[in-house]
């Protein structure tokens, strides 16, 4: 069996993005559930309508891929961007006219 070391260019990051309608109750109650589908899937909000999430392979991501496709509601506009632990580490954020540091990624433990 042929192991592959994780690296930056296997761990992949995961964003979803997304414009629902809130104008009815249930549309309000379908975009509240998508959010929390996220959260219970292990995203984190990192802005409104703006998720994300580690993956640890890409075979991985695919699977939180088909979880996100499968609780989308029947309206609004869902997309999902994967990019590598590399790509992400690129990224800048700023809070008002400061930058800050991206945080450290979660550690991965290597067992053999």
């Amino acid at each position: 069996m042929e192991q592959t070391r994780l690296n930056a260019y296997h761990i992949m990051w995961l964003f979803v993005f997304f414009d629902l309608p809130v104008t009815t109750k249930k549309e309000r109650k379908d975009a509240s559930r998508f959010r929390k589908d996220l959260l219970n899937d292990g995203f984190s909000m990192m802005q409104f309508s703006v998720y994300n999430r580690h993956c640890a392979s890409k075979e991985s991501a695919n699977v939180h891929i088909n979880r996100v496709k499968a609780f989308v509601p029947e309206k609004g506009q869902v997309s999902i961007l994967a990019v590598t632990d590399k790509q992400y580490g690129n990224i800048t954020n700023f809070w008002g006219k400061k930058s800050k540091p991206l945080p450290e990624g979660p550690r991965q433990l290597e067992m053999f």
